[in-house]
């Protein structure tokens, strides 16, 4: 068993495992500030970039994710937007899916959690891997052979990304294990076939 927390627009790691292994998705954990929860990564024309969804009360210690709310008083929603637009607008596919991801730019959602699991179905529904979500409403305790994916850092993973065309390849090397809105605007379609089936876990 593969256990993840919840993420925002999750990694090409995390989309690959949902789909390949046995995974639980824990939302009785607590809250780990600064990492795949609230931040994700896009490439843009500088390289690689973080996009943090800002939080209440991020310091509070053993705060459960299900009780983390979304802090609306910086306009984080514009800035991410408008970094994908940047980012995307030229990619192959932007059109065929910015209808579906501008949403969750615009609506406000009170839970981090609420955010994320929505955003997560819908990635995974332009994947056509939208019923493989096991969720945990209680804290999931990992057991001998579990690999338990929530750590910040990550140690026990042992992921290999498999390079497809971004963006900007003409101007810089592979960013490996961007988010996978990244593989979807670039592969569209044959995202799953193409790189998910084919990296290594």
């Amino acid at each position: 068993m593969t256990i993840l927390p919840v993420a925002y627009m999750p990694s090409v790691e995390y989309v690959a495992r949902l789909l390949r292994e046995e995974c639980v998705i824990d939302l009785g954990e607590h809250y780990i500030k600064r990492s795949q929860r609230n931040r994700a990564q896009i490439l843009s024309a500088n390289g690689v970039m973080s996009l943090t969804v800002n939080v209440e009360n991020a310091n509070r210690p053993r705060q459960s994710i299900r009780d983390v709310k979304i802090d609306y008083s910086k306009r984080w929603q514009h800035q991410h937007w408008v970094s994908i637009l940047s980012a995307y607008k030229s990619s192959p596919y932007f059109d065929h899916y910015a209808h579906l991801l501008e949403p969750y730019y615009k609506r406000e959602w009170r839970y981090l959690a609420d955010y994320n699991m929505e955003y997560t179905r819908t990635l995974l529904g332009i994947l056509g891997i939208d019923n493989r979500i096991n969720v945990s409403e209680k804290y999931v305790v990992a057991k001998e052979g579990d690999l338990d994916l929530r750590p910040k850092h990550n140690e026990g993973s042992t992921f290999v990304a498999e390079p497809y065309f971004q963006v900007f390849s003409d101007r810089m090397p592979f960013a490996p294990n961007l988010s996978v809105i990244d593989l979807l605007m670039c592969e569209g379609p044959q995202a799953v076939s193409a790189v998910l089936m084919r990296c290594g876990l």
